[in-house]
């Protein structure tokens, strides 16, 4: 099946976002009053649809609503963002829903309950065959069942973004498609275990890096919150540096970064060029509060890496502090 240049399909996640703040988190088994509450279309699937079609590429979302009230909220932005919805159907009860808690320090904990999400499968996939087929780039994450992931790869002509988070099981096959893996530390360490069962998982991120690609996974790209992120294509091995911003807000970063970065390997980009950009896409987004409304468009001037920066960062094992000031890319 030809692929369309450009075109980025998502399969994946639609939920409701209950946004919560409060001044500090509760230690486990204390209460806290809370300064908002807000409610946001979100999910991962529907967060990274966004961010691709804002950064510019024709876009698709797959997934599944409930046929309740929050369906509407659901969608609303991906409509206004200009992603095509009509892969998106309603089944019987609730639309997935994320209770988001943001401290002072725009830090956040997120619980996720699935909801319509979880009737992802792979008969539900298997409908928007064609549709997948065709795109030049398709993104997939862990908010859906891992058949109806499994089946979403094996559709694919065009590259596979994975972005396992949360990390679930797969087998090991859809896994080495991705190209790129996208994950975070910890849960590049996940994967790796799953992969290479019994076996030590190491500790650093670039051997981590190279136990994911010794595993037979062909690009990866592992978040380090403020330090940027790590790319990893064939024998090269880059350290992406983060543009030094003030967090408002990290809820739905690292989903800005995944969906930018689809967006530019789409346009031609090479991992690391879409690295570099989605990088600064992410650094956008935490100035500002909320997920989707905080993405950038085209016509959006990101921040940029100082000189500086860029050469603090110049190594696969660099490590620069993470204070809040810095936060780009959230893992």
């Amino acid at each position: 099946m030809r692929e369309e240049a450009g075109s980025v399909v998502v399969v994946g996640s639609l939920n409701v976002d209950h946004v919560v703040t409060v001044e500090r988190h509760p230690l486990p088994g204390e209460t806290v009053i809370a300064r908002s509450l807000t409610f946001l279309p979100g999910g991962k699937g529907a967060n990274q649809a966004v961010a691709a079609a804002r950064r510019g590429a024709a876009t698709t979302m797959i997934g599944l609503v409930g046929d309740d009230g929050d369906a509407e909220i659901a969608t609303s932005l991906l409509a206004e963002s200009g992603v095509d919805i009509a892969g998106v159907g309603t089944v019987e009860g609730p639309t997935g829903l994320a209770t988001v808690t943001v401290d002072a320090a725009g830090e956040n904990t997120i619980v996720v309950v699935p909801g319509a999400n979880g009737r992802m499968t792979a008969d539900v996939v298997e409908r928007s065959a064609s549709v997948i087929g065709g795109a030049a780039v398709v993104i997939l994450q862990g908010e859906i069942p891992a058949d109806g992931i499994a089946r979403a790869a094996q559709l694919a002509t065009g590259r596979l973004l994975l972005n396992l988070a949360p990390v679930i099981e797969l087998g090991p096959d859809v896994v080495r498609r991705a190209d790129p893996l996208v994950v975070n530390e910890h849960e590049a360490a996940l994967v790796l275990g799953h992969l290479r069962p019994g076996q030590t998982v190491p500790e650093t991120e670039a051997e981590l890096v190279a136990g994911l690609q010794d595993a037979g996974v062909p690009s990866v790209v592992i978040t380090l919150g403020a330090r940027g992120a790590l790319v990893a294509d064939g024998d090269d091995v880059h350290a992406v540096p983060s543009p030094r911003v003030v967090a408002v807000d990290s809820s739905g970063a690292g989903d800005a970064f995944v969906g930018a970065l689809g967006a530019a390997l789409a346009a031609g980009s090479t991992l690391l060029e879409a690295a570099r950009q989605a990088v600064r896409v992410g650094a956008f987004t935490v100035q500002r509060a909320g997920t989707q409304a905080s993405y950038p468009t085209l016509a959006d001037e990101l921040p940029s890496v100082s000189e500086g920066e860029d050469s603090g960062a110049g190594s696969p094992d660099a490590s620069r502090g993470a204070g809040t000031d810095s936060m780009a890319v959230p893992t």
